[in-house]
């Protein structure tokens, strides 16, 4: 599947692809780890944008504070704490 987006968006979700099943990271932490450390509302803006949750798995990532922030995928916030219960995560 070729995945259409801004280069900022694929540069998102390429990250995502990369948070390894049973883990977390926060939003800060993604705009780290793709070198846009100030970018962290665009980053979320991003993920709320991603078009194949939960294959890209935009679940694994949360607020600082702990919580789980949004969940764009159907089902919303019910359907993310499904998924990181599945895969072990407890928050």
């Amino acid at each position: 599947m070729k995945l259409t987006g801004t280069q900022f968006q694929l540069k998102v979700w390429a990250y995502l692809r990369k948070i390894p099943r049973g883990s977390v990271k926060t939003y800060s932490q993604v705009a780290k780890g793709i070198g846009r450390p100030f970018a962290v509302r665009a980053v979320a803006n991003a993920i709320g944008k991603n078009p194949c949750a939960p294959k890209i798995p935009c679940h694994r990532v949360i607020k600082s504070d702990g919580s789980l922030g949004g969940y764009s995928g159907k089902g919303g916030l019910k359907t993310k704490k499904l998924l990181l219960k599945k895969e072990g995560v407890t928050l």
